[in-house]
This record gives C-alpha cells, sequence and structure tokens, in this order.
C-alpha cells in the first residue's frame, strides 16, 4: 500500500470532511515504515529521523520541506543537532486525513544513506 499512497497527491482540505477514526489510521500506518507511530489520542502520526551531523538532519529537513510544498500539506518540523522530528495532522478537521499518510509515505522514500 506505501506505493499507492507514494503514487497520489494531497487534496485540499478546509474542514468539512471528518477525520479517519482509529481503525482507518492503523491501516494506512500498516503501510509506512515501522518508526511512524499513531498518537494516543489518535490525531497525529509522528517520526523521528536520526543523523551523524547537523548538516545531514538540516539536508532531510530541506528534503521534507520540498515535499510539504509541492504537496501543499505541512507538518510539524523539530530540528535538532542529531535528529528530525516529523510530525502531521490536518488542522482543518483536527485528526488525520489521508494527506498525512501520503506525505509520511513520500518522506518514507528520502534516500537517507547510513544515517
Amino acid at each position: 500500500m506505501s506505493s499507492d499512497l507514494v503514487s497520489r497527491h494531497c487534496k485540499p482540505c478546509e474542514g468539512g470532511v471528518t477525520p479517519l477514526d482509529d481503525k482507518q489510521a492503523q491501516k494506512l500506518l500498516e503501510a509506512l515504515h515501522a518508526d511512524w507511530t499513531l498518537s494516543n489520542d489518535g490525531l497525529e502520526i509522528q517520526r523521528t529521523f536520526h543523523f551523524p551531523a547537523y548538516s545531514r538532519s538540516l539536508g532531510f529537513l530541506n528534503a521534507v520541506a520540498w515535499i510539504a510544498t509541492t504537496e501543499g500539506h505541512h507538518p510539524v518540523i523539530t530540528l535538532s543537532y542529531g535528529s528530525c522530528t516529523v510530525a502531521y495532522t490536518t488542522h482543518a478537521i483536527d485528526g488525520l486525513s489521508d494527506n498525512d499518510f501520503i506525505c509520511a509515505a513520500k518522506i518514507d522514500q528520502i534516500p537517507l544513506g547510513d544515517s
């Protein structure tokens, strides 16, 4: 299913859409890298990526930013010396949408090298 998510594009969401329920979110989560986690309240997915140097963390952040800009769906990104945490939720619906999983799947395709 990951390849299915990667081939899709985000659709604008201005509200009026029902957030994914826990069962739907769990099914989509299975298509992502195992390091993605679902928050306890089921409103967010997140993954932390680890790198040996700040420059690698920053390069990864720029790749994530490119995906976010291209898809029109923007995560919360926390950057530190050896890591970058990416968290997705769809604010307009106060929960998760397909867009969150589409972007996460695209991030999973970023080559990490020997991080």
